[in-house]
């Protein structure tokens, strides 16, 4: 399938690998016939490869339901992002949608994958994230002309996702990972071990990632190497990630923490690249 350089991520993501294709691309195996990403996020590295197969999975339920809806109803999408309005008002009255549980619950698909894509697009930092309650409280951005209706990129996506066979799941990364073929690529972007006591951010989601979630994934990935199948995975670069992955080989690369509400705590940070392949 040739590839469309309209295919790019929708939605801002916390750890985002866009700005990091360039350097992540050479490590990555020559060839590539059937891709899995667990951890889907942005979805980055899916669109910069665009395989014709791949497993796209992500714990949160959401995020998939707006890639379900990019794919099967992107006209419908896009007529409804059009109705909402770059506002503090309106903002804080869509965010608030899911305190009421009976009416969130009547929702289409298509209203949730708009909002979502719109609290996005308008709220602070365009960071996903939500309280232990599963509700969305990032608060509003203030941005003078975000980008809400980006019908080009969605419309190129919606054409890649129905022209390519892509299995959407929305479940715990394991199972993902115990079902897929021998012949196929995982990439692993998971939330990252904190470098700090202050710097841990996984709510994207509720329940976080723990270092016993970190571990267990590293137990996934001595599976993946035992039935022969190649992984590269994205970390932070702590002691306990480098204990983890020792058999492995690691790469360090440079990325920009770009989220952070304090300014002067942007910048470049190393991350690891683990690979069970030279």
């Amino acid at each position: 399938m040739k590839k469309n350089k309209l295919v790019a991520p929708v939605l801002k993501w916390v750890g985002g690998k866009r700005q990091l294709l360039d350097t992540l691309t050479p490590l990555l195996p020559k060839r590539i016939t059937t891709y899995c990403e667990p951890f889907i996020g942005g979805g980055a590295m899916l669109f910069h490869l665009q395989p014709n197969v791949a497993y796209v999975n992500d714990i949160n339920s959401d995020l998939i339901l707006v890639y379900t809806i990019i794919k099967n109803d992107v006209e419908a999408l896009i007529a409804a992002l059009a109705e909402y309005k770059n506002e503090a008002e309106f903002f804080y009255s869509v965010r608030d949608w899911d305190r009421d549980k009976e009416k969130y619950a009547s929702l289409t698909d298509v209203e949730r994958a708009a909002r979502i894509i719109y609290l996005n697009k308008t709220c602070f930092n365009g960071l996903y994230r939500v309280n232990n309650a599963g509700e969305f409280n990032s608060p509003f951005g203030s941005y003078k002309n975000p980008n809400i209706v980006n019908a080009p990129v969605l419309r190129a996506v919606s054409s890649y996702f129905n022209n390519a066979d892509i299995h959407f799941t929305s479940t715990d990364y394991a199972e993902v990972l115990r079902t897929i073929p021998k012949s196929t690529f995982v990439y692993l972007d998971p939330p990252y071990d904190p470098v700090s006591v202050t710097s841990n951010f996984t709510g994207y989601s509720k329940g976080g990632f723990t270092r016993a979630d970190q571990i267990r994934l590293r137990e996934c990935c001595d599976e993946l190497t035992k039935r022969g199948i190649k992984f590269m995975l994205s970390n932070s670069s702590t002691e306990f990630i480098y204990d983890q992955y020792a058999a492995y080989n690691i790469t360090v690369v440079q990325a920009k923490r770009a989220i952070n509400s304090v300014a002067s705590r942007r910048g470049d940070v190393d991350e690891v690249v683990v690979r069970n392949y030279e």
